[in-house]
């Protein structure tokens, strides 16, 4: 009899140890943080239409870039509304890591070649942080510039750069938008008509029609420009059509350059008064 009821007792025992653990193990379970769910796809373009959008390239992709940017459309027949002064740009960019990429290209306009490093900063969390924030800087290589002509010229003169820090924010599966301050730097300028260094506010924004189509808008806005009607803020509307393994953008602006440099600064259309510029943005990811 005295058996049975110290195996009971050690039973009792054993049951209430094993209960406690396992309360114990669930509030330790229940104390471990939850992941955080990162917010995506915010624009599906490395650009909104020529400005940087806040997506990233992944880890070991690499994007090849091919763009273009036709004539002024106003000026029709002449030379057939654009198509006969096309500027080319081809490149292609890296994913160093999720977070960082590099990218090169070469380009019609003033023969640039341009450097480029982008890199995440910030992520936009369902239920957390609300924006996604990214670094990029840009550097320029003015190779057309000839001693012929400024026979003073030094190397270091062909360079410009730009820095930027895209904050987009996704508000709705259709709906996502963008601010981005700018500085832009030139080391060959014209004091009558620029400014050596400039700075500007762009914002920019993505409305999704379809599962595959989508209408963009970007502008930026000088701040202290020069007073001088030669160069205008740059304006840009596009389309993005999403196609299997790239994504291609058509692009309407009143800048004709795609260097980030030009683009910004040297803008010479208007889109009340002539200087439209048709062009597109091809991607293909390998």
């Amino acid at each position: 009899m005295k058996s049975k009821i110290w195996i009971t007792a050690v039973l009792i025992v054993t049951a209430c140890t094993l209960a406690s653990a396992q309360d114990d193990l669930l509030k330790e379970l229940d104390s471990v943080p939850a992941q955080k769910e990162i917010e995506t796809a915010a624009f599906k373009g490395l650009q909104i239409c020529t400005m940087q959008s806040t997506k990233m390239a992944a880890k070991n992709e690499f994007y090849f870039v091919v763009s273009h940017r036709f004539g002024d459309l106003t000026n029709g027949l002449d030379n057939f509304f654009g198509l006969d002064n096309a500027y080319t740009k081809l490149g292609g960019i890296y994913g160093v890591t999720d977070w960082f990429s590099v990218g090169l290209s070469r380009q019609t306009y003033n023969k640039t070649f341009e450097l480029t490093a982008k890199y995440k900063l910030a992520s936009q969390e369902v239920n957390g942080f609300p924006v996604t924030i990214v670094g990029y800087n840009t550097m320029d290589i003015n190779t057309k510039l000839s001693t012929d002509t400024y026979p003073g010229l030094k190397g270091v003169n062909r360079f410009g750069f730009t820095t930027q820090l895209p904050v987009s924010r996704k508000f709705s599966n259709s709906f996502s938008a963008e601010i981005n301050p700018i500085y832009v730097h030139k080391n060959f300028y014209d004091p009558a008509t620029e400014k050596k260094d400039q700075f500007l506010i762009g914002t920019g924004a993505r409305y999704k029609l379809t599962k595959r189509l989508s209408i963009n808008l970007e502008y930026s806005a000088r701040l202290g420009a020069p007073e001088t009607a030669v160069y205008h803020n740059p304006l840009s509307a596009g389309l993005d059509i999403e196609t299997g393994g790239h994504v291609f953008q058509l692009v309407f602006s009143n800048s004709q350059a795609m260097n980030d440099v030009a683009y910004f600064t040297n803008g010479i259309g208007q889109w009340n008064g002539g200087g439209i510029y048709f062009g597109f943005n091809m991607y293909r990811v390998f």
